[in-house]
Order: structure tokens, then sequence, then C-alpha cells
């Protein structure tokens, strides 16, 4: 039986077009020294549904080896799994793209960076 006062959570999906990314390139951004997170807002006739999160990473080569940037990714991913479906915007593609960091930075640090982000494009794009 389902109970239609059930809380549905918004779909999230992840980008695989260089498209979707380049035109991510031209929404709003939230710079820290461990990443650029970008947001942008779908155009109306886009076909994927205004009620779907959609979310994408970049890691450069610049970054390191490929343990490095595999690591990174892989911590990317578990911070948007953790914070997009409380924190993300509906309709909007986000974009971590990953810079260089001296240190590997404490998880929880990375979250919180995150958590600001993602409230200061929610803000942004309101």
């Amino acid at each position: 039986m389902t109970d239609s006062t059930a809380y549905h959570a918004p779909s999230i999906e992840v980008i695989r077009k260089r498209s979707d990314f380049l035109a991510a390139n031209r929404g709003k951004r939230f710079v820290t020294p461990n990443f650029i997170l970008l947001a942008h807002k779908r155009r109306p006739g886009h076909p994927i549904s205004d009620d779907n999160m959609r979310y994408g990473i970049t890691i450069t080569k610049k970054i390191g080896n490929a343990v490095t940037r595999n690591r990174m990714k892989r911590r990317f991913r578990a911070l948007l799994a953790e914070l997009l479906p409380e924190l993300g915007i509906s309709g909007v593609d986000h974009i971590m793209i990953g810079r260089k960091q001296n240190d590997e930075r404490d998880f929880e640090a990375l979250k919180a960076d995150l958590e600001k982000g993602l409230r200061h494009l929610t803000r942004k794009l309101s």
C-alpha cells in the first residue's frame, strides 16, 4: 500500500555527455581550495524532467596519477550521494571539478565545504 503523503525523493542521475558539462560551465559557481562546484539550471525544453537532479565529476590529469584521480572521484561521489538528496536543487545540473590539493583534506571538511556551496548556489539560482 502506498501513502499519498509519503515523501518522494527526487531522482538523481549522472551526467555523461560532454555537451551537458559544457552547458553547466555557463552556470553559477562556488570555488573552494579543493574543488569548484558548478550549478546550471536546465532550459525548459530539456528532455530530462525538471524534478530530476543530475551531477557530474571532472578530474583532470593535472591532479595526479590514476590512483589519485580515482580516489578523488570516489570521495566526491560519496559526498554527493550523501548531500544531494537533501541539499541538491531539482532541475539543476551539479558539477564538481577537482582541484590540485597539497594534502588529503579531511572528509568532514570537504563535506562542510560542499554543504556551504550547495546552500550558496541555491540562493544564487532562486
